[in-house]
């Protein structure tokens, strides 16, 4: 399967045993700072009838560091994201994901999201504003910043979209109250769910991953 040119760079794990028209796709998001190469580092671990594409996010923070959207650490009230910026990554990654389906020819009735703290941030707000699109995502380390699905039409139907989260009770990055709020969100949006947290810090403990990866199979 050759990498192609699309609107963002990113890297490939090809599916065995399955027609790429068949496989289930797995498109991954990293944190801020960090680049595509961060969550490809497990791309060999997940299931193997699966297509992994793993994108780096459009700002240059410093070589080899990217971010979806700005941060300011040091505001007055925390962690100020820019969601302005952060709407426009929203829909750059739906619109990369189209494309890469039509370049690829990927398999569109089974699209997973996997995301990392801000990947994970994008990928509920990817999924939840074009839910017709997407079938799972897989949270690690984030939470649904309300500010980036807000205008999500009343009458789109989520019954067909799973979410599995996950976060670290003792994650100092993003603190775990926020994750928490997660399965109260989902029960009201209607959308079925699987919460756990484990007792790490912003990152993913073994368990962590191994209970990812029973969930991935589960709906794949």
């Amino acid at each position: 399967m050759t990498t192609k040119e699309l609107s963002l760079y990113h890297l490939i794990r090809p599916a065995e045993g399955i027609e790429i028209k068949d496989a289930p796709v797995i498109f991954m998001f990293h944190g801020y700072g960090s680049n595509e190469e961060d969550l490809f580092s497990f791309a060999y671990e997940l299931p193997e009838h699966c297509i992994v594409i793993s994108a780096r996010a459009p700002y240059t923070l410093m070589p080899n560091a990217y971010a979806w959207y700005a941060i300011n650490f040091d505001d007055v009230e925390g962690k100020w994201s820019d969601n302005e910026q952060a709407k426009k990554s929203r829909d750059l990654i739906m619109a990369f994901i189209e494309e890469a389906c039509e370049g690829y020819g990927l398999n569109r009735n089974k699209i997973n999201l996997l995301g990392f703290s801000q990947g994970s941030i994008l990928s509920y707000a990817v999924a939840l504003s074009y839910p017709e699109k997407i079938s799972n995502v897989i949270a690690l380390s984030g939470y649904i910043n309300q500010d980036l699905i807000a205008g999500i039409p009343t009458d789109k139907d989520l019954s067909g979209l799973s979410v599995y989260a996950s976060h670290g009770s003792a994650d100092q990055v993003i603190p775990v109250e926020w994750a928490r709020r997660t399965p109260k969100i989902l029960n009201e949006l209607g959308v079925a769910h699987t919460y756990e947290e484990f007792p790490v810090g912003h990152g993913v403990a073994p368990q962590n991953f191994y209970s990812l990866l029973k969930w991935l199979n589960l709906h794949n």
